[in-house]
């Protein structure tokens, strides 16, 4: 049973705070210009929102892929506890080589037969169990809105299963398929309705949310907007793809790429229909943040920007490059898990600043119950450790040593490219183990942020140190593990 009945006797404190969690799904750290003034892509308005807030130059996802990072958000726990290791949907453990091989799908990464190792099974749901944000907030008598993805579950573990009363397109699917053509009307969705022609799918996830905003602006609001953008498959407004076709032209680029075994690595942004689509989610950023003008509730709103994974750089077009930080989703490395964060909340964040402490997805659990004067619940959020502090002062003496490390469990084959493989980072140093062939990478983030150099020959002090750090936390976790596939091709070397 959740704990519901314990959240009942929260009282609202009497200026209520609202919430927008904005999540992007696939958008790398360095597609933003806030963080990447030289980056291809145009994204004016949430330039305009890191010079209101505070952006954070080491805000993680707590995987690689998308379903797990979002549990982490919902659930303030890490993906090894809540065992949402893996994007749902994925194969679920050992599976066969089909019949015909021919259906395996462009993503499959081979026959599964011949891994090395078989991948842990995972949960392909949001537990019920879990009292999540949106249960909290929903509690303490806010209004709360899911508009976009959601890809935690099959029908019966959708939105409106677990805190929300509204439920605007968010289904099981990972992206915006079953419609027609990607990104517009008509849709091919359970939980929205098609629109007129010509439609697009994030200006009419924008349009909806600037109705519940108005709609309930005299009572606090907990909005969760999970962008479908910039996700598979690749489409975009036809005005702004001829745009960046045209751009990409005038400055002379070209598509470039360098090995990242067993894959290749974009190492430029020029992509014109990727860069359509990251406009196109600036734009309905830039629509919802003038509804809150509009309305007068800026001031007592916090606007949280975040990604769910890396860019999308080894695989499926490989669209982006996320350089100078290596590899992007599906992989450990920071390419794969540092993401674009940053918060506004102009009666509380100084505008324009900067922290470089790190924090992580499951941490924002707590941090916006306790900033919006609700207690936390340490019970379910037993991972996640609140950065309110960080907010009203980013150079708050109790960060750097004293921030808990930060870990990752992704148990699994990469779509991308990815090896089975966990991770742990301590002040800036962090330690990747690959659960085959590659043993034990440890890098030194401040000095090496392109994590180029392996010093875990160099600093065998460290690397022990991190190692037992990092066997603590799966053991707490219960952190299911990849076990040896006695079916394995001897020869396998796609990896």
């Amino acid at each position: 049973m959740k704990p519901i009945a314990l959240l009942l006797a929260l009282s609202l404190p009497a200026a209520a705070t609202n919430v927008i969690l904005m999540i992007a799904d696939d958008l790398g750290h360095m597609d933003v210009g806030f963080n990447n003034p030289s980056t291809f892509y145009e994204t004016p308005h949430l330039n305009a929102l890191a010079k209101q807030g505070l952006r954070f130059t080491a805000g993680y996802a707590a995987c690689p892929v998308c379903s797990p990072t979002r549990s982490s958000i919902l659930t303030g726990q890490y993906p090894a506890r809540t065992k949402n290791t893996d994007f749902f949907g994925a194969p679920n453990g050992h599976q066969e080589l089909p019949a015909d091989p021919s259906t395996l799908r462009p993503t499959d990464l081979g026959p599964a037969a011949a891994r090395p190792l078989i991948p842990a099974p995972y949960l392909a749901r949001l537990a019920a169990s879990h009292t999540t944000l949106a249960e909290a907030f929903k509690a303490a008598g806010y209004a709360t809105l899911h508009a976009g993805k959601w890809h935690l579950g099959p029908e019966g573990s959708w939105p409106e299963d677990h805190g929300f009363d509204v439920n605007i397109g968010g289904t099981d699917k990972g992206g915006p398929y079953g419609g027609g053509k990607p990104y517009f009307t008509p849709y091919g969705n359970k939980r929205l309705k098609d629109g007129p022609p010509g439609e697009h799918l994030e200006d009419r996830m924008a349009d909806e949310v600037r109705r519940f905003i108005t709609s309930n602006k005299n009572r606090p609001f907990f909005i969760h907007m999970p962008f479908y953008s910039v996700h598979t498959p690749l489409g975009g407004k036809p005005e702004l793809i001829e745009k960046y076709r045209r751009k990409k032209a005038a400055l002379g680029l070209k598509a470039a790429f360098a090995p990242e075994p067993p894959r290749e690595n974009r190492t430029v942004q020029e992509h014109a229909i990727y860069a359509a689509m990251v406009e196109s989610m600036d734009q309905a950023v830039g629509k919802v943040l003038a509804c809150l003008d509009e309305n007068g509730l800026a001031e007592d709103t916090i606007v949280l920007f975040f990604a769910d994974n890396g860019g999308l750089s080894t695989s499926e077009g490989s669209p982006t490059s996320n350089l100078p930080y290596r590899a992007g989703k599906g992989w450990m490395y920071e390419g794969g898990i540092r993401e674009p964060l940053v918060i506004r909340w102009p009666k509380t964040v100084k505008p324009g600043g900067t922290c470089d402490t790190p924090v992580i997805s499951t941490d924002f659990y707590p941090t916006l119950l306790e900033a919006c004067g609700l207690d936390p619940l340490p019970a379910q959020h037993v991972d996640g450790r609140s950065f309110l502090h960080l907010l009203k002062d980013p150079s708050h003496p109790s960060t750097g040593p004293t921030r808990p490390p930060l870990f990752w469990h992704y148990p699994h084959w990469g779509n991308q490219g990815g090896i089975p493989s966990s991770a742990v980072r301590d002040g800036n140093w962090k330690l990747i183990r690959f659960h085959w062939k590659k043993g034990h990478e440890l890098y030194d983030l401040a000095a090496d942020p392109g994590e180029t150099n392996n010093l875990a020959a160099a600093r065998p002090d460290k690397l022990a140190e991190l190692s037992a750090r990092l066997d603590g936390f799966l053991k707490d976790t219960g952190a299911l593990m990849p076990s040896p596939n006695p079916k394995a091709d001897p020869d396998f070397k796609k990896w």
